[in-house]
């Protein structure tokens, strides 16, 4: 069964990447074998540590990204909306 998600449910991270490591651990040690064959033979020796470096990069932009989601992203935002308040005088 496929879930959609929206841009707030990645602020669970840990929730995030454990469906991801759980959809991930039914590949199990023949299957890693078997992808990693076929990419040999694909792209040839000399080119898996290149696609592997951008492999990894690739994640961990991706990782960054992600971890951002939930945070937010103008800390001083809040402080400004309360300094407003105090001196206008008048609350929401």
């Amino acid at each position: 069964m496929i879930r959609l998600r929206t841009f707030d449910k990645f602020a669970n991270n840990d929730q995030f990447y454990k469906e991801v490591l759980d959809m991930l651990g039914g590949i199990g040690i023949p299957g890693l074998i078997l992808i990693l064959v076929i990419a040999l033979v694909i792209f040839g020796p000399s080119k898996l540590p290149e696609i592997g470096r951008a492999f990894g990069k690739t994640l961990k932009e991706f990782k960054n990204a992600t971890q951002g989601l939930g945070e937010d992203s103008d800390p001083d935002a809040k402080t400004s909306v309360v300094r407003a308040e105090k001196t206008s005088g008048k609350k929401d």
